[in-house]
């Protein structure tokens, strides 16, 4: 039987197998998508009521999730959120049932947040899961980017996201999507309105019309990757999707019942290096951030190689992207990157055409 305690460094793994103009303007919302981290510690702060009790039942919880990972800091990230600078945190979703299990899994999603309380804006920059990447320390010369997790941890993942697009990530957190269905539940469940008709397991959804989501619905709403003719750039957006909702449909709870119940379903299902009083000064001081989300992905192209295939983003793209992400942290541009991180133009078996559309 697995152990219930989460080490993301454990040995134990599967098999492999200048401007904001890229950043897409998203509607007001009172949370940010990455409060899916801290949604209970909103809750909490704004139920006056229950103030006390439900501040040290978020306390207990929060305190279980930390787990340092063995990061390198590129930066004083204390320094940082003192300040009040703009912030940056990793967030990596996977989909292997509760986390501690011996096979840690791949990320499905990860999504680069940077935070600037000046603008009172979240940036998300979406990584799909197939980029090609070096990962440090791994035994081939190049990997999808979504097994960087899988051969080392939260610090392997944090390491390939910082060396791919030259950007400090201050802050990871990962949640499993499994606890995703417990989540939507606690709060009641979600309502969405789908971008495409399709039937996955318990999701049975048409294309623009509103549906109330349980916690299974909710779950395969967000897994179904196949029949999207976006694939996984579809899947990423039904994801954030249903965790911007999630979030919303939280920070509205006042019940004990409930704040209780998501308290509960955050259990082994998230890990993060942020620690409870992070989340306090940053719920104090980030808390405008909420204003506006604007959201970009790196845009890959298929590419098939040695029989595998990958999304290799082009070093144009690269450049772009970390030029983005650098200026909403107050970075100037970079001048490392290179084409070998993700092998552009180094293969005589590379092939590729234009992928999917970003959001």
């Amino acid at each position: 039987m697995a152990s219930n305690n989460f080490d993301p460094n454990q040995n134990n793994q599967p098999t492999r197998r200048s401007d904001y103009s890229h950043f897409k303007r998203r509607k007001k919302h009172r949370g940010l998508l990455w409060s899916i981290l801290i949604v209970v510690l909103i809750i909490i702060t704004g139920g006056v009521a229950y103030g006390y009790h439900a501040y040290n039942e978020a306390k207990k919880t929060f305190d279980s999730t930390f787990q340092a990972g063995q990061t390198n800091k590129l930066r004083n990230v204390d320094d940082v959120i003192k300040q009040g600078k703009p912030f940056s945190i990793l967030l990596m979703g996977t989909d292997t049932g509760a986390l501690g299990r011996n096979d840690v899994g791949r990320t499905d999603t990860m999504i680069v947040a940077t935070i600037n309380p000046k603008k009172e804006t979240a940036y998300l920059t979406s990584i799909p899961r197939d980029t090609r990447v070096q990962v440090k320390g791994d035994s081939q010369p190049y990997e999808k980017i979504n097994a960087a997790y899988t051969i080392g941890g939260p610090a392997t993942a944090v390491s390939t996201i910082e060396n791919l697009l030259d950007v400090p990530i201050d802050f990871y957190a990962i949640v499993n999507m499994g606890g995703l269905e417990k989540m939507v539940d606690a709060v009641g469940g979600v309502d969405v309105v789908p971008p495409m008709t399709f039937h996955y397991g318990n999701a049975n959804v048409v294309k623009g019309q509103k549906i109330h989501l349980n916690g299974k619905q909710a779950l395969d709403y967000s897994r179904m990757r196949e029949e999207d003719p976006l694939g996984d750039y579809g899947r990423q957006k039904r994801q954030r999707q249903v965790l911007q909702k999630l979030v919303v449909k939280g920070v509205g709870i006042t019940s004990i019942p409930r704040y209780k119940q998501i308290l509960t379903s955050l259990n082994g299902n998230m890990k993060t290096d942020m620690t409870f009083n992070d989340m306090l000064a940053i719920r104090t001081k980030y808390g405008d951030a909420s204003h506006h989300i604007k959201s970009q992905t790196l845009q890959g192209q298929d590419a098939m190689i040695d029989g595998i295939s990958y999304q290799v983003a082009p070093l144009s793209e690269l450049q772009k992207v970390s030029k983005n992400i650098r200026y909403t942290l107050g970075l100037s541009e970079s001048t490392k990157l290179t084409s070998s991180s993700t092998g552009t133009g180094d293969d005589s078996n590379y092939v590729s055409s234009t992928s999917g559309s970003g959001y």
